[in-house]
């Protein structure tokens, strides 16, 4: 009985999908000689126009397949980045019963006032600004009662098709019913507010005693498995960051340097930072939100990811070519040789630039390219790290243009080199190779 009821959503799907690949081989036809950076384009705009259309849960899965560079080309994540989970605000009248089913009457009578039109609203959740006894403002994050029959109802049909898909020799490097297993993982964690309430927690205890940083406070009285309740930050949201007044350049500073800290000193990291979940307060502060879904970096993968960055700092490709090939998941039938060669051809085109002039985005996103061309995937970790850094890199220009992002992470590299453990045993071995060069800490120049 429950594949039953998948029916008519399966058609659904199936439906979308005929009708994006007709606009596909259309809009092909009509580019006529087009370059294959045209036409990854145009795939990658159709099939972002079809996750729009068959709903929130694939939005999701599109926006993580953005991150992942080193699988897919520009056209894709380019096209893949510009989604949003965005939707239409369920009545009001709605979400009170899920306050009603989650608060009892003496939480409730702690609400004196609830607006009815919410500030934000997405799939799994909208937040509607309300008021204490106490005169507090508050925002009230609600889970939307039909979000988890939603979720289980596409993973279904999702993993499937990720079944299906992976019987294609082409498409097997991408691993789809294991990103489907991961992604749905993290989904229903996102589901059950009380883990992102300790998330916020443990942020909140990490940059305590960062100044010009900071996290909601939640008022743990009024949390629930499907409700959270926090101080109302006022602000702008990063997403807008040419509004700002005030001293931009500080805000720069603090928000590079908080993203610097997450990584390299914690080791605990916003696994859905982007400038949505980024507030840049009236009071001068950055406030980061929505902790839903976070990674813990391995410690044993600590150090390889700092050599990684140090060696890009340096513009050293034979030892990024080689922590990248040791530590890779897979590098299916890749020729070292050949990669490294590549690898270290790409990091030329980067001599003569001092420091400021390599933008991270800009030299991470061309090294992507060499990893994809060669079917060398990188650990989901560096995936997480990199999102974080290129959001610290990319916020920080757009308050301070003349920011850079390599100065500001040295202290936090050298205190990382100090702390890290020894590094986990890489899953492959390079032929010839004895030893395992030593990082050093880059300097401007």
């Amino acid at each position: 009985m429950k594949w039953l009821r998948l029916v008519p959503r399966f058609w659904v799907i199936l439906a979308l999908c005929g009708w994006a690949l007709i606009a596909y081989l259309w809009r092909r036809i009509a580019l006529a000689r087009a370059t294959a950076a045209k036409v990854e384009r145009l795939r990658g705009a159709v099939l972002a126009h079809l996750l729009e259309q068959l709903g929130a849960t694939f939005v999701k899965f599109g926006q993580i397949l953005s991150t992942r560079p080193d699988l897919f080309g520009p056209g894709y994540t380019e096209e893949l980045a510009r989604l949003q989970d965005a939707v239409p605000a369920a009545r009001f009248a709605v979400m009170k019963r899920v306050l009603d089913e989650e608060l009892d009457a003496a939480h409730l009578a702690r609400l004196t006032h609830i607006e009815p039109v919410p500030v934000a609203a997405a799939s799994v959740a909208q937040v509607h600004e309300g008021r204490l006894e106490s005169g507090e403002r508050v925002a009230l994050k609600v889970q939307r009662p039909e979000a988890r029959s939603q979720i289980e109802r596409d993973f279904a049909i999702l993993g499937f098709g990720a079944r299906l898909l992976d019987a294609l020799p082409s498409l097997k490097p991408l691993s789809l019913p294991g990103a489907v297993t991961r992604f749905r993982d993290a989904l229903h964690a996102q589901l059950d507010f009380r883990i992102e309430a300790q998330n916020n927690r443990r942020f909140a205890k990490n940059f305590a005693a960062v100044e010009g940083v900071a996290v909601p406070r939640l008022f743990d009285d009024l949390c629930t498995e499907r409700v959270l309740t926090m101080e109302f930050i006022d602000g702008i949201k990063a997403t807008e960051a040419e509004r700002v007044a005030g001293n931009r350049e500080r805000l720069a500073q603090s928000g590079a340097r908080s993203i610097l800290k997450m990584v390299f000193v914690d080791g605990f990291v916003h696994a859905d930072l982007h400038p949505g979940n980024i507030i840049l307060g009236d009071d001068g502060r950055v406030v980061m939100i929505d902790f839903g879904v976070v990674s813990e970096i391995p410690r044993d993968l600590l150090r390889p990811w700092v050599e990684l960055f140090m060696a890009l700092a340096r513009r050293d490709g034979k030892t990024a070519a080689r922590l990248f090939y040791v530590h890779a998941p897979s590098v299916q039938d890749t020729d070292f040789a050949s990669f490294e060669r590549d690898v270290m051809a790409y990091f030329e085109t980067l001599y003569g630039k001092t420091l400021v002039e390599v933008e991270v985005s800009k030299a991470v996103g061309g090294l992507m390219n060499v990893l994809r061309e060669h079917r060398v995937q990188v650990d989901d970790t560096f995936t997480v790290v990199n999102i974080a850094l290129l959001v610290a890199e990319g916020l920080g220009k757009q308050l301070d243009p003349t920011i850079d992002l390599v100065p500001l992470a040295l202290p936090y590299l050298q205190q990382a080199l100090i702390d890290a453990p020894p590094a986990r045993a890489p899953l492959r071995k390079i032929d010839g190779e004895t030893r395992t060069a030593e990082a050093t800490v880059p300097t401007e120049g």
